[in-house]
């Protein structure tokens, strides 16, 4: 079972809705790179509002994950795209199904 998750609020600077969603379906791509990343989905809340949302098995999976290239990408697009201040919440699974 996964034990380890991130999660990303991110809201969408005005016009840049299709950006941010193009932006999100290539970080799944490169998801597919990382190995220790179990799992990582990108979520449409509502109008302008998204967020990552990712699981790992251990600290050492989202520490390489941190340090990987989407939270590169995401770090050097965020001016453009997105107008809240980026705040990777880091949390602990204790159930699953």
């Amino acid at each position: 079972m996964a034990t380890k998750a991130i999660w990303v609020m991110l809201k969408a600077k005005p016009g840049k809705e299709n950006d941010v969603e193009a932006f999100l379906k290539q970080g799944a791509v490169m998801s597919h790179d990382e190995p220790k990343t179990v799992t990582w989905y990108g979520v449409k809340m509502g109008p302008g509002v998204y967020g990552v949302f990712d699981t790992f098995d251990d600290e050492a999976g989202r520490d390489a994950h941190l340090n990987g290239e989407i939270a590169k990408a995401l770090m050097a697009n965020a001016s453009e795209l997105f107008s809240n201040e980026i705040k990777i919440e880091k949390m602990e699974i204790l159930a699953d199904k």
